[in-house]
């Protein structure tokens, strides 16, 4: 009863990296780049989906969301690891940490809603591509994207709310990072049992309801492929699903390694590598992903680069 007794926590210290203090000009050096790496990635492909009129369809809309919201996951947490990386401090206030959660926790949960809608959208393409503008209109579109970020804040709001409505008392070393949910819940000094039952459910609930979505349709999209007569017609357009597929299966990968293994199996380290993983690599790799690939993205990409080199040379 006497932790109950202690000062209230006003503040937390990240000492995720305090055992590689040698490592911290070199880490700073690989995490700016990766961040660079992935504004240009997913905010140049944001400009080029709005500039070229060819990738103003359903599919390119929904990666456009999606890369925007790769560009705000990792900005909500590279900025501050790369602040502790070259200031030394690792002190975060209360309020700081609450505000880092709930944006990351936006981001997480809206970008597994938005994978489950383009899952959606790659299935009504396949299963009928003649009505598949009719089918996926304007509004249509609209409307999907809207409810998953709706859904996102809405379980962001609720997994914050429970998480610093726990009272954090002496011990404010956060062995992490960034303020994460795993790490926070070690250093509550209240009875964590009943919020951490509704947190984790709700968690859970967001990653498996989604990823059930996502292989409901799939398995659609593998019904309607075999159907078709021609092999080469099935795997030109299964190819249109192949980085939807990777980056479903490395985002809700991180995922699930990450929030849903028992507690037996967890190792904290092995936790950092992994948010590591889903926080600043897959943001940056998510953009690679759907334009090496990508035929329409890389004619637009020299469109948009031939009309600036044009504009150049005209106003030299």
């Amino acid at each position: 009863m006497a932790k109950y007794n202690l000062t209230t926590v006003t503040e937390f210290i990240l000492v995720g990296f305090a055992n590689h203090p040698n490592l911290e000009i070199p880490l700073f050096m690989v995490f700016l780049s990766f961040y660079l790496v992935t504004l240009l990635g997913n905010v140049g492909m944001v400009v080029l989906i709005h500039l070229d009129a060819h990738l103003h369809t359903p599919m390119y809309f929904f990666l456009s969301h999606l890369s925007l919201l790769d560009a705000c996951y990792s900005s909500v947490i590279t900025p501050q690891i790369l602040a502790t990386l070259s200031t030394g401090k690792t002190t975060v206030s209360y309020g700081q940490c609450a505000a880092q959660f709930f944006f990351f926790t936006i981001c997480a949960s809206t970008e597994c809603f938005l994978l489950a809608v383009m899952a959606y959208d790659r299935y009504v393409a396949i299963r009928n591509p003649l009505l598949y503008t009719v089918a996926m209109n304007p509004r249509i579109c609209w409307s999907l994207v809207v409810g998953a970020y709706v859904c996102g804040v809405s379980g962001a709001i609720l997994r914050t709310a429970c998480t610093f409505t726990l009272t954090f008392c002496d011990d404010n070393q956060i062995n992490f990072f960034f303020c994460d949910l795993p790490p926070l819940l070690k250093l509550a000094c209240s009875d964590t049992r009943s919020m951490e039952i509704i947190i984790v459910f709700f968690g859970n609930f967001v990653i498996v309801v989604n990823a059930l979505v996502i292989l409901i349709s799939y398995l659609f999209i593998i019904k309607a492929i075999l159907k078709m007569k021609s092999s080469g017609g099935r795997a030109k357009t299964f190819s249109t699903c192949v980085s939807h597929l990777t980056a479903v299966a490395l985002f809700f990968g991180t995922l699930t390694f990450m929030y849903i293994r028992s507690g037996s199996e967890k190792s904290l380290e092995e936790d950092k590598v992994v948010s590591v993983f889903y926080t600043v690599v897959i943001p940056m790799l998510n953009p690679l992903i759907y334009s090496l690939r990508n035929k329409d993205v890389k004619d637009a990409f020299r469109k948009v680069t031939g009309r600036f080199q044009l504009a150049q040379s005209m106003l030299v």
